[in-house]
């Protein structure tokens, strides 16, 4: 049996951390019905999470307090206190039922950070750690100068005393060997996914008369929950500069926070494309294919990580069999294989800029991007991802000892 704990912050999946812990709860269910699964409960009132089944555990408002002295430290603590109401409930649960999780799976750093030190003490657990980015490199990550070495501890021991590892990306695997972190039979690589039921190839030109868009343009399409740390600026003065040569670029940006849009709005003001530039702001999650279907060029600007980049969206891009434009990342190209998007230097405006020229002059060359990108994504589906992290938790339960692990190959 396995235990699933995760963080996710949005109980309405208004996050990508929380839409891609359901979609990823729901196929592993099916698979294995008598996962549990525990996740916080944000607020009173129904939680997104009840469709899957999860346990709901008291979240204690301790971020709150950031209100009064600002600090990502308050989350730390929020999350220590979620994290051992987690090791007491399991416990609960072998005294009280005689039930066992042989295997813990978590996706939060905190979390692991506590379940990895606790659970194969208490419970006998094996803690396998999702592991998404450093936390010392974490742009959202505590900014005190003396809280730096703990952010260097934390690394450290959720890095190295889980019984194992899922890497997003075979990148941040190899950097884990490269610095003598993990031995690579010890770390799988699981990447982030697509729900195959809701982005599928749909009819650009049916698309674009549903949503009102104009069927003469050449339109660039980016869609995205937030806005920050995604290169819209950049995706912004690349347009500005490409629109010059082609005067049907036109750009639908989906998504964003208020403030976010703002910002951009007055950028796109400034750059004399505000005319160019359509804010759809935020949309339900259903809606989101249809501007997907309706682009002739779909572009992810820029990632918050490099090494372990695996947005959702490019996962989402590629399903819909569109060209897509997307940083020249090494974490990327396992996904496209190079040859499913149009890579460019990272942070390159004018790069991008000419790519969106040259993808605006050649419909022949979208077409087979956008075949290809299908092709290359089609083995990255939620059902997939399930499948293989059920595989991952069964080849760490049965090793006889942690020595043995070898998951490298899951």
């Amino acid at each position: 049996m396995i235990c699933y704990v995760a963080y996710p912050n949005s109980p309405d999946l208004k996050s990508a951390n929380a839409l891609q812990t359901y979609q990823t709860l729901r196929e592993l269910r099916r698979l294995a019905p008598d996962t549990l699964a525990i996740v916080p409960r944000m607020r009173r009132g129904p939680s997104a999470f009840d469709e899957v089944g999860a346990v709901h555990l008291p979240r204690i408002g301790i971020g709150r307090l950031s209100r009064i002295y600002r600090s990502t430290l308050w989350y730390y603590a929020e999350r220590t206190a979620f994290a051992w109401m987690v090791v007491a409930y399991l416990l609960w649960r072998i005294l009280a039922r005689g039930e066992r999780y042989p295997v813990v799976y978590v996706r939060e750093v905190i979390l692991a950070f506590w379940l990895c030190l606790l659970l194969p003490r208490l419970t006998g657990a094996r803690v396998i750690y999702e592991v998404h980015d450093l936390e010392s490199r974490n742009p959202s990550r505590a900014k005190e100068r003396w809280a730096r070495p703990l952010l260097h501890l934390l690394d450290r021991i959720v890095l190295t005393r889980p019984a194992a590892l899922a890497s997003l990306t075979a990148a941040f695997r190899e950097q884990l060997v490269r610095d003598g972190l993990r031995d690579a039979r010890e770390v799988a690589v699981l990447p982030d996914a697509y729900d195959a039921a809701r982005y599928a190839p749909q009819d650009r030109d049916a698309a674009r008369a549903a949503l009102g868009l104009p069927p003469e343009a050449t339109i660039v399409v980016y869609a995205g929950l937030t806005f920050s740390y995604r290169g819209l600026d950049l995706l912004l003065d690349a347009l500005a500069a490409a629109a010059r040569e082609r005067p049907d670029l036109r750009a639908v940006l989906v998504g964003g926070r208020e403030q976010e849009r703002a910002a951009l709005a007055a950028q796109a003001e400034r750059l004399g494309i505000a005319a160019r530039v359509t804010f759809a702001g935020s949309q339900p999650p259903e809606r989101i294919p249809a501007f997907l279907a309706a682009a002739d060029i779909l572009a992810v600007p820029d990632t918050v990580t490099d090494v372990t980049a695996s947005p959702l969206k490019l996962f989402e891009y590629m399903a819909m069999a569109r060209a897509v434009v997307c940083p020249d990342l090494p974490a990327l190209r396992e996904i496209t294989a190079g040859d499913g998007a149009l890579h460019v230097p990272r942070g390159d405006r004018r790069a991008l800029a000419d790519a969106l020229v040259r993808l605006a002059a050649a419909p022949a060359l979208r077409e087979d991007l956008g075949r290809r990108a299908a092709e290359r994504v089609r083995e990255h589906t939620y059902a997939r991802r399930a499948a293989r992290l059920q595989a991952l938790c069964r080849a760490v339960a049965e090793a006889p000892a942690l020595s043995d692990i070898d998951i490298a190959a899951v």
